[in-house]
């Protein structure tokens, strides 16, 4: 019963999204600076893990550090390190 709710309300809200997309005539150029920010937090992540700069520091590539730094750019990557330093 669970189930078969969230896959309705799964299949709702992606025809939703679909709908707000195509209403206001964005199109699908958003895609493209979405990826865009995507593979750059993903590079800019993966440049503080190999470039020797800081050593003790390691950041792993999973959703949440590339999302927070996919939203906040290089501010994200800096709050990220001080999270690594701060805590650890």
């Amino acid at each position: 019963m669970e189930r078969t709710a969230a896959l309705i309300i799964l299949i709702v809200s992606g025809l939703l999204l679909l709908f707000v997309v195509l209403r206001k005539k964005l199109g699908f150029a958003w895609l493209t600076v979405f990826g865009t920010h995507l593979i750059l937090a993903a590079l800019g992540i993966y440049i503080v893990n190999f470039s020797g700069l800081l050593t003790d520091i390691y950041l792993p590539l999973n959703p949440a550090t590339i999302g927070t730094v996919t939203v906040l750019g290089l501010p994200g990557v800096i709050m990220l390190i001080g999270l690594k330093i701060s805590l650890f």
